[in-house]
């Protein structure tokens, strides 16, 4: 506690640069935590109001003097080196997103230091996206818009998608959101995840390590898992040939789970059906690249899962939950394995 009692949050906004996040000029806004936000949050918890103190900023524009008293920081990233010493009261970091892939590795955190995410609190939005895109694709949009811009009419039928097989690799909050709607529509749903936990809405798990024998029953594959030292380039070129040629992609994880470069050669040579991708590196997708000419490839400018009206209120939702908890010295939820890095 400082020493009117209260503890003090520091709120590091940042403002829109190239390669940068927020990743374009419309995102700043979404992703802004204002005086006001924090005040409409907190309209039902006056007893917390009365014990916390914030100070909103911007960048590092006052960061090193700010983080001299506080106790907690909120924001989606910040300067790490010598954190312990340019911070020395400080307790818990929240993540504003669920990755946090652009800290790793997790080695800088101080042992007294906790750090949460915003996993879950965007669910409902990446489910919905989900099942859209699995639908999209499913039902041959990718090449009915590649036809409409030939200015030809062709006939592509498509079938209920309860007779396909849906390969979902990461099951958490995003994977297992879009299970849980699919579901009902009966396709058989796999899903993939690191420890074999049954997921509602899957008929079969597999581990992470078995991700090979099921890849050749998918009619469309699903990615939604975060950035680690394990799931880099875990859809490699091998992983690519192994796919039925009508098989369809989507990735609403990160771009270094998969060999694009791999993905667009099998698109251009007919190997796959088709694939939506919404994650990119970098962000923005520069004009040069060859993702945007790649016949039957939809490019989403990753907004799977960011509720463009309520991601900052879903996010102090949270936050505020484990503010009652970190106030009450209780374990904090959402909170990341330093070791695993999510």
């Amino acid at each position: 506690m400082e020493q009117n009692n209260k503890i003090k949050i520091h709120v590091k906004n940042n403002h829109w640069v190239p390669d940068s996040f927020p990743n374009t000029p419309e995102s700043e806004k979404v992703f802004t935590i204002t005086n006001e936000h924090f005040k409409q949050a907190l309209k039902s918890f006056p007893d917390i109001e009365k014990k916390v103190d914030i100070f909103v900023d911007w960048d590092e524009d006052n960061f090193s003097e700010s983080m001299v008293t506080a106790n907690v920081l909120l924001t989606w990233d910040f300067p790490t080196v010598n954190l312990q010493n340019i911070a020395p009261k400080l307790q818990w970091i929240h993540i504003i997103s669920a990755g946090v892939e652009h800290l790793l590795p997790l080695d800088w955190i101080p042992d007294n230091v906790v750090l949460t995410n915003s996993s879950g609190v965007h669910s409902e939005k990446s489910g919905e996206f989900g099942l859209m895109s699995i639908l999209m694709l499913h039902n041959h949009l990718p090449p009915i818009i590649g036809n409409q811009r030939a200015k030809r009419f062709e006939s592509l039928f498509g079938n209920p998608i309860a007779e396909s097989t849906i390969v979902i690799v990461g099951t958490g909050n995003l994977g297992g959101s879009v299970a849980r709607l699919l579901s009902p529509l009966g396709p058989k749903i796999i899903g993939v995840n690191r420890h074999g936990n049954s997921v509602e809405g899957c008929a079969e798990i597999v581990t992470i390590d078995k991700l090979e024998s099921v890849l050749p029953k998918a009619d469309i594959l699903y990615l939604a898992v975060p950035e680690t030292n394990e799931t880099q380039n875990l859809i490699d070129r091998k992983k690519l040939s192994i796919l039925k040629r009508s098989c369809k992609i989507i990735n609403v994880g990160r771009q270094s789970v998969m060999d694009y470069d791999a993905l667009c050669d099998k698109l251009e040579a007919g190997e796959l059906a088709s694939a939506m991708l919404d994650v990119f590196s970098p962000e923005p997708i520069p004009s040069d690249s060859r993702l945007w000419t790649v016949p039957n490839l939809l490019i989403t400018p990753h907004v799977s899962s960011d509720d463009g009206s309520s991601y900052i209120k879903l996010t102090l939702d949270l936050f505020i939950k484990n503010l009652e908890l970190f106030l009450s010295s209780k374990s904090l939820i959402n909170q990341v394995n330093k070791k695993l890095g999510y």
